[in-house]
């Protein structure tokens, strides 16, 4: 069953810098739902705050109403949560249905010595997986890569093999760290397709951190921009980019690009 995600009073700051400013929404179950703003506004960072990477100094990141502000990323598939990265963390020597698998790994049964020794028990969970494995690349036309190394594709097979490995977790919140990123025009539009497939067919809330409004606008339900670390505004996409403020924002950042 899809999650709902809810932020309040966010605040994270390294040293005396700030990253993050009492920064708070809530996404609806099943909603798709963007993170958008100028490079440095922190968007990454509160990513990293709801996937557990970060441990912000205040406020409360409820999943389903349970805090997990200060659960670690290795516990946070407990609660439901998956993502993806910016740059796809592959095994590039093994084969993409084997990084697929990987996703599994935490509600595979028995333990170390029982995989080690490859007994009954161990061998029928890792068909299990296998053969779920197999059925979502194919549901996202990676069949065919199924037993190439994952070194041989593309970067954005890449995107697409670990989002597969993600969806093998069954999140009930998903984030997608700026999938586009790097993508040519044609993989930007394979994406967008494979997004609202997992609309249709997926019972998962996903949460988008892009720079390509394209992508945003053709897929988000709402979106919150930030900027420095702050809430700049929440809406949907098509009113973030007609909002003087959130104009004002990119423009500036590029001005002081320039400068």
């Amino acid at each position: 069953m899809a999650a709902e995600l809810e932020l309040h009073g966010v605040n994270l700051h390294f040293g005396g810098v700030t990253v993050l400013n009492n920064v708070g929404f809530t996404v609806s179950a099943g909603q798709i739902f963007g993170l958008v703003g100028p490079n440095g506004a922190g968007k990454t960072s509160l990513f990293n705050c709801i996937s557990g990477h970060y441990r912000p100094q205040s406020g409360t990141i409820t999943i389903d109403g349970e805090n997990v502000a200060q659960v670690p990323p290795a516990r946070m598939a407990a609660h439901g949560l998956a993502r993806t990265f910016q740059h796809p963390a592959l095994q590039l020597q093994r084969s993409v249905l084997e990084n697929v698998m990987l996703g599994a790994h935490s509600r595979m049964s028995g333990n170390p010595l029982t995989w080690a020794l490859r007994g009954p028990g161990a061998r029928k969970s890792e068909a299990a997986v296998r053969a779920e494995a197999l059925t979502i690349l194919d549901r996202n036309d990676l069949a065919w890569a199924a037993e190439r190394s994952a070194g041989e594709l593309s970067h954005g097979l890449h995107k697409s093999v670990e989002l597969c490995r993600a969806l093998m977790m069954h999140p009930k919140l998903l984030l997608l760290d700026e999938p586009a990123a790097g993508l040519p025009h044609s993989e930007v539009e394979a994406l967008i397709a494979t997004v609202k497939r997992l609309r249709a067919h997926e019972d998962v809330t996903v949460v988008i951190v892009e720079h390509h409004m394209g992508l945003i606008g053709a897929l988000t339900d709402a979106v919150v921009v930030l900027d420095h670390g702050s809430k700049l505004m929440e809406g949907t996409a098509a009113e973030a980019q007609a909002d003087p403020r959130v104009i004002e924002a990119y423009i500036g950042k590029a001005d002081d690009s320039a400068a």
